[in-house]
């Protein structure tokens, strides 16, 4: 369960048990989504009049390509999170606040928003299958990673008049008289 009585929250503190899954309507196209559901453990309570404070952990697997290969990477995310809930969206000086805001009219404080935007932040965003990895051909696409001596024979053809001019290879180095 994420979702508590502000109510009871005020009187005392509440566990924190549940999960948010990848299928949670909290998610916005385009987000990165999580394999599985994210665990969420920890303790809600109240931090003075109109806040809460949440202090727990999220752990849950990310999943992704890889930034240079495009191999589909799993990472394991593990964090701690330390959450303040706020009725105003601005502080004393009307600059905006790390609380994350709510509705006091509303019944219930609902968490999953704030997960959602923890997981963000917390999941890598550029993963890579390991750190070694040699990514693509620039030129056919082959995995280098699977064919590290990968190379190819032709030459660009713009240097075909220079190798003439020299004698040599395209590669090779200016012949100086």
């Amino acid at each position: 369960m994420l979702s508590f009585d502000i109510r009871s929250l005020e009187s005392k503190a509440e566990a924190v048990d549940g999960e948010l899954p990848p299928t949670d309507p909290v998610w916005v196209e385009g987000d990165p989504l999580p394999q599985g559901p994210i665990r969420v453990t920890g303790r809600l309570s109240a931090a003075g009049a109109g806040r809460f404070y949440f202090s727990g952990r999220m752990a849950g697997t990310a999943t992704g390509e890889c930034r240079r290969c495009l191999t589909d990477v799993t990472s394991e995310v593990d964090i701690d999170a330390h959450l303040i809930f706020a009725e105003e969206e601005l502080d004393a000086e009307g600059e905006e606040s790390d609380a994350y805001p709510f509705d006091p009219s509303e019944r219930l404080l609902d968490l999953r928003p704030a997960i959602r935007e923890e997981w963000l932040l917390a999941a890598p965003a550029f993963p890579l299958c390991r750190e070694d990895c040699r990514g693509l051909c620039p030129q056919c696409g082959a995995d280098l990673n699977e064919d590290p001596q990968h190379t190819h024979a032709a030459s660009d053809p713009r240097w075909d008049a220079l190798r003439d001019a020299t004698g040599g290879a395209a590669g090779d180095p200016p012949i100086s008289s």
